[in-house]
């Protein structure tokens, strides 16, 4: 099975950018083995429906990206499968131009989407040009790897720690490119 990890945010709005950090995250933090299964790291941005093509190729996709929960607090981490999304879910009020779940709905019309499983948090703060996360969100990132080294797990997919990283070394890092490239 063909498995795609999927980050979505903008990473210059602080805890928007949760998704594609925690990405990045398991990409430079694990090695993945499976006999059976591949599984890449994709930075969705806040592309959207311009990932159709991309995310039509895969099995699974794991998607990451901020969510909000009638009931949730910042922080609140939900794993879902899309197809049984909880009626408390929305994902509204997003730096995103397009919506990821209008993509999914309109990849669901067209019969070409895999199955999906939701890993969403409840983000505090949408800040321009801050890569750093809030405390919640780097404590739930915990939560949230956790959760998805489980879910690999049940899938028969094993995971060894290469680096030992933590989300703030990506924000730190990302920052950093900022000012290396002059923005």
């Amino acid at each position: 099975m063909k498995i795609l990890v999927l980050g979505i945010g903008n990473i210059l709005y602080s805890d928007e950018g949760v998704g594609v950090q925690f990405a990045e995250l398991l990409k430079e933090k694990y090695n993945f083995t499976s006999q059976n299964h591949t599984i890449e790291f994709t930075d969705g941005g806040t592309l959207a429906n311009l990932l159709t093509p991309l995310i039509a190729k895969f099995d699974h996709v794991i998607l990451i990206d901020c969510i909000s929960a009638d009931d949730g607090a910042v922080g609140d981490v939900y794993f879902f499968d899309y197809d049984i999304m909880p009626k408390n879910i929305a994902w509204s009020g997003s730096a995103h131009e397009i919506e990821m779940l209008q993509t999914l709905q309109f990849m669901e019309l067209s019969g070409d989407l895999p199955k999906v499983k939701i890993l969403g948090v409840v983000p505090k703060r949408i800040e321009p040009m801050s890569f750093e996360l809030s405390s919640e969100m780097q404590k739930a990132a915990a939560v949230m790897e956790k959760t998805v080294l489980e879910h690999f797990s049940s899938l028969g997919i094993t995971a060894q720690i290469r680096r030992n990283l933590k989300i703030c070394d990506i924000s730190k890092r990302l920052k950093e490119a900022k000012y290396d490239c002059g923005i």
